[in-house]
């Protein structure tokens, strides 16, 4: 035992009027509708077009969709659940399991954006023996060290978390639980659990930071000194990256690294990264790329033939007078 009395926080979410809650809870439901169908389209896109799935930057892209719809998940449908209720508590174990959920997927995300960096360059810098380097075993081991990465990251979060004492208050000023203002309610010293989180978070996110910039300083001097047909379409795709890794990592910086606390700025910025972040990423990498936006129109085109057909059938199933209908119906 950790010598914890408490059994549960309690949640003070947002402070604003509770007039203002039914507009909150609609932003917050239309993003995470966003989250799930955005993502959810873009997996099935690939999945449903060989071509694309034999790609390693559409492959990662798939893993890089379910990473977002699972970390949209961890605290946006209780967030919901308060907003209707004006107010929250969460168990202890809850409590734990959204911590240590939220960073196995952050920690996985950080890295699968580093690898869709380190992808990207291999494609630009080094075409001859790309696809040399990223067969199809490559990608599955490099996306399995993201995943384990991220499990690491999470388990030592909560390992260092569980075994601080809680015994009062027990008052979150936040929307979920988070690390920062968790730590603030132990019982004990905090100071080396605190420098411990953040040299943890300093040992996943420089390296990759450092990795994508430098990565995308080659991609960039490259495609510069080429300038050619193909450079118009290398620039889109990396620069769909880069805004969805400068959308993930800036909020996951501010929060995560600076040793001082403004807590309705973080709330605001957290709110950004669990929410924003996961329902702008499918609308960047869409609405900038020809290829999936042609995938989705032929797979529009499918979806119409499947219903006409299915129309069909159940005409040729039905009464002589209901099929006489259909037909006067098409």
């Amino acid at each position: 035992m950790n010598g914890s009395t408490i059994s549960e926080f309690i949640l003070l979410g947002f402070s604003c009027p509770r007039s203002a809650q039914p507009f909150l809870f609609t932003f917050v439901l239309v993003c995470y509708t966003t989250i799930l169908l955005g993502n959810f389209l873009i997996m099935v896109t690939v999945l449903s077009e060989p071509r694309l799935l034999q790609s390693p930057m559409y492959f990662f892209l798939v893993n890089l969709s379910l990473l977002d719809m699972s970390m949209g998940s961890v605290g946006t449908p209780k967030l919901m659940a308060d907003l209707l209720n004006n107010g929250s508590t969460i168990s202890y174990g809850g409590c734990m399991a959204q911590l240590y959920f939220l960073h196995v997927f952050g920690g996985a995300e950080m890295l699968l954006l580093t690898l869709m960096a380190y992808d990207r360059y291999l494609a630009i810098c080094q075409p001859l023996r790309y696809t040399t380097i990223m067969d199809r075993k490559h990608c599955f081991r490099l996306l399995t060290v993201c995943w384990a990465g991220g499990l690491i990251h999470g388990t030592f979060q909560i390992l260092t978390i569980a075994q601080l004492p809680f015994c009062g208050p027990n008052v979150l000023d936040n929307f979920f639980c988070d690390i920062p203002q968790v730590i603030k309610l132990a019982c004990s010293d905090i100071y080396v659990t605190n420098m411990l989180m953040v040299i943890n978070s300093i040992l996943l996110t420089l390296p990759c930071f450092l990795s994508i910039l430098v990565s995308y300083v080659i991609i960039l001097a490259t495609l510069c000194s080429r300038f050619g047909k193909g450079s118009g379409k290398a620039f889109s795709t990396c620069g769909s990256h880069l805004m969805v890794v400068s959308l993930f990592y800036l909020p996951i910086v501010y929060v995560y690294l600076k040793l001082s606390s403004s807590t309705q700025l973080d709330k605001m910025v957290s709110v950004f990264y669990m929410v924003l972040t996961p329902a702008l990423s499918p609308l960047i990498y869409t609405l900038r790329n020809q290829e999936m936006k042609g995938t989705i129109g032929k797979l529009k085109c499918k979806c119409k033939l499947l219903l006409l057909s299915q129309r069909e059938y159940m005409c040729e199933i039905s009464f002589p007078y209901q099929r006489l209908c259909c037909v006067y119906d098409t």
